[in-house]
């Protein structure tokens, strides 16, 4: 069987294994869908229950579920992580009967409940199963997986607790770097440390991080714009979580990042778009392509519908921000400034849940460029694979047109390794760069006061002389000491650089 040996989309099955779980119902039913981490049963007895191998999970002999679909379908539900790209495009290419039959073979059954919700769920369709008389079960295992609040489905006795729609749907599994992330409560200490600062320096700060949050963003695509453009859009930025998120406001927000519109178009696009480069014809070599510009109206109202469910409940704000922000980005709606809009989202959710203390904007976007290569790769872990499900051809202006069906690889995803690198960001924002950014400030400001009170002058003069020796490695050199500063005297001289040096002595960021 092919199963036992070769390989399993471009990976190698390990000896002595079978497919199990959704890798089985995929190779058997022919369905069009990457599974991340395959499962695989051993011939044989281990010693553990479990193992990882080469991207695999095997498992041990035991556990081998059966040969038919309500089998592996059990096991998968059982033992692996809820795919809800895999289950659309399963229970499209299996029999209504067949699936109704695995309900009806255990009514009562967690698994075949499940099931029977996703199918319609997901589908559309209604099975022609009578309603269930069991108790209620959690759909999503909240031992697992980040849930929303749940809504009642009398029919399946299930509490539907994902966090989006039958339109979008992110899954975030509970790793221990997630809940580790949670417990730490950043959103309080941000606003413990703002509490202890006074508000001429909070005002800044906050000034001085939210540009620094605009260049970078523009940095990351690899723009360098004049600062009038940089302050529009920090503008834009600084309005974040004072509207509700429609698709007005994002259409807005887009408006504001693109001002001139002659050569991109206002709005959602009504072309392909992918991410990539060109080869010397200049014809597109994708590493992305977005989704179909007849699919974005639906993709993004289910986002945006997604965004309100995942407020409404308790689930994390950082968690919340990354599955709208990185949904959004996976969607590309627009011809341009899909990144940038992308990030504003982040600032968006965390602001209109309070994480982030009024009138600040955390500096995501240059912890993200900072690490910009594990940002890149965050995103090619979801978007790489799914290229493999979408047939493009090149157009005659050299752009992509979509030519199968790909609305599902968008609107299912699992969030949680994106969830993973946002908080990670947001970490070094509130612990490193918040604190650093106060200090420096307190620092400076106690450098001016004791220049000023030696020496009479503006401030600005201060400020150029603190900035100077700060720069200098503690002292003026010898060109500005006999430009703009040579009425000073030299023994003030040596007094203001001891005084900027006492100052900032220990601080790191020097």
């Amino acid at each position: 069987m092919v199963d036992r040996a070769g390989t399993f989309q471009e990976k190698t099955v390990p000896p002595d294994t079978r497919l199990a779980g959704w890798a089985f119902l995929v190779h058997t039913f022919g369905v069009r869908a990457p599974i991340r981490r395959p499962s695989a049963v051993s011939g044989q007895h281990v010693k553990a229950s479990r193992r990882e191998e080469e991207g695999w999970t095997v498992f041990d002999k035991r556990y081998w579920p059966g040969e038919t679909f309500g089998d592996q379908l059990s096991f998968a539900l059982r033992h692996e992580d809820v795919d809800l790209l895999v289950l659309k495009r399963l229970f499209e290419a299996v029999p209504a009967d067949t699936v109704a039959a695995f309900v009806r073979s255990a009514p009562t059954g967690v698994p075949n409940r499940r099931a029977w919700f996703h199918y319609e769920f997901l589908t559309g369709r209604t099975l022609d199963v009578p309603h269930a008389k069991a108790g209620f079960t959690d759909l999503l295992d909240g031992s697992r997986y980040f849930t929303a609040a749940p809504l009642l489905s009398r029919r399946h006795k299930v509490r539907d607790n994902l966090l989006g729609n039958r339109d979008f749907c992110p899954i975030i599994r509970k790793t221990k770097a997630l809940t580790d992330f949670g417990a730490r409560a950043l959103g309080a200490k941000a606003k413990d440390i703002i509490g202890r600062t006074g508000a001429n320096v909070v005002a800044r700060a906050a000034s001085f991080l939210l540009l620094a949050d605009s260049r970078a963003s523009f940095e990351i695509e690899g723009e360098n714009p004049p600062r009038n453009r940089l302050e529009r859009w920090g503008r834009a930025v600084l309005q974040a979580g004072k509207k509700k998120l429609t698709l007005d406001e994002i259409v807005r927000l887009h408006a504001v990042l693109i001002e001139d519109t002659r050569f991109t178009r206002a709005g959602l696009r009504l072309d392909g778009v992918f991410v990539g480069e060109r080869d010397h014809e200049g014809d597109p070599l994708p590493e992305f392509v977005g989704a179909r510009p007849q699919d974005l109206q639906t993709l993004m109202a289910g986002m945006i519908a997604a965004n309100e469910r995942m407020h409404g409940g308790e689930l994390d704000s950082v968690l919340q921000a990354a599955a709208t922000a990185f949904g959004f980005v996976y969607i590309h709606p627009f011809q341009d400034g899909n990144g940038r809009l992308h990030r504003c989202l982040i600032h968006h959710v965390l602001a209109e849940r309070k994480f982030t203390p009024p009138g600040m904007v955390f500096p995501v976007s240059p912890v993200m460029l900072d690490r910009i290569d594990t940002y890149r790769d965050t995103l090619r872990a979801h978007s790489g694979p799914l290229m493999d499900y979408i047939e493009w051809r090149p157009t005659p202006e050299r752009n992509v047109e979509v030519q199968n069906d790909t609305a599902d690889l968008y609107r299912y995803f699992d969030c949680t390794g994106a969830a993973e690198f946002l908080y990670a960001c947001v970490a070094q924002a509130v612990d490193k760069d918040l604190p650093r950014e106060i200090n420096f400030l307190r620092r400076n400001d106690e450098a001016m006061r004791r220049i000023m009170n030696a020496v009479e002058m503006p401030d600005r003069m201060a400020e150029n002389l603190v900035r100077f020796i700060r720069l200098n490695e503690g002292r003026l050199g010898r060109k500005r000491r006999e430009g703009e500063f040579a009425k000073l005297a030299d023994d003030e001289v040596a007094s203001i650089e001891a005084i900027v040096r006492e100052a900032f002595e220990g601080d790191e960021g020097q």
